[in-house]
C-alpha cells in the first residue's frame, strides 16, 4: 500500500511540475508578470506605494512588483545565488507605468532625479529594479547610503566608504551582473537587465486587489 501511495505522490508531483513548466514555457519574455506569482523568496518595501520616499507622496495605488517575464527570470536567478550566501533581495521599485513617470516628473521636474517621461526610463520598459539585500534576520546590509540618496556617495565608483560597505556593494554588484543585469553608475541600488532599453515604453497597469 505504501508503495502505491509513494508512486501516486511522485506521479502527482511530476504532473503538476510539468504543467507549471508548460505554462511558463508559453509566456513570452516581454510579457508583464507579477514577480510574487513566480517566487515567494523576495522581501518587499515598495517605497512609491507609500509616502516614505523622496517625493514625500504615494504614487502607486498598491504595492506590486511587475516586470517583463525575462527580467523576473533573471531576478529569481540572482536571488537564488544570494540565498546560497545567506541573503535575500529586498525590492524597492520595479516596473513603473508611464503615467506614474509623468506624475513623478510633475512633482519633481528635474531629470537629474526623475527621468523625463518624454524619453522614459528602463523602469518604464519593465527592465529595471531598485533593490538591496538583507541578511537572515531581515536586516539590510549597510551600503553606505539609504535608497534614493541623491549624492556622490551613492555612486558605484565612490571610494570613501568603510571596508564593510564596499564589500556589501561588491557582493550585490557581482551577483546581479552574473545574473544578467547591468549597473546604473550613480545609484548602487538600481539595476537594469541587459538590453532592456530595447523594450518599448509601456503604460501597462496592474489591478489592485
Amino acid at each position: 500500500m505504501k508503495k502505491y501511495l509513494v508512486l501516486f505522490f511522485v506521479f502527482y508531483f511530476f504532473r503538476i511540475s510539468a504543467q507549471e513548466f508548460s505554462v511558463q514555457a508559453q509566456i513570452a519574455d516581454t510579457t508583464f508578470v507579477d514577480l510574487a506569482t513566480f517566487s515567494k523568496d523576495f522581501v518587499y518595501d515598495m517605497k512609491y506605494a507609500t509616502d516614505d520616499n523622496f517625493l514625500k507622496t504615494k504614487v502607486y495605488d498598491c504595492a506590486e512588483c511587475y516586470l517583463r517575464y525575462k527580467t523576473v527570470k533573471a531576478l529569481i536567478d540572482a536571488n537564488e545565488r544570494f540565498i546560497k550566501k545567506g541573503y535575500k533581495i529586498k525590492i524597492f521599485d520595479c516596473y513603473r507605468p508611464l503615467d506614474i513617470q509623468k506624475k513623478m516628473f510633475e512633482i519633481v521636474p528635474n531629470p537629474i532625479y526623475v527621468a523625463d517621461p518624454k524619453k522614459g526610463s528602463i523602469h518604464n520598459r519593465g527592465g529595471a529594479v531598485d533593490l538591496t539585500i538583507v541578511d537572515s534576520a531581515g536586516a539590510e546590509l549597510d551600503m553606505g547610503t539609504p535608497f534614493d540618496f541623491f549624492g556622490p556617495e551613492a555612486a558605484h565608483d565612490f571610494e570613501n566608504l568603510t571596508d564593510i560597505q564596499k564589500e556589501n556593494r561588491r557582493i550585490l554588484r557581482k551577483t546581479m551582473i552574473r545574473s544578467g543585469f547591468r549597473i546604473f553608475e550613480s545609484e548602487w541600488w538600481h539595476y537594469n537587465l541587459k538590453n532592456a532599453y530595447k523594450n518599448k515604453l509601456s503604460n501597462f497597469k496592474w489591478k489592485c486587489n
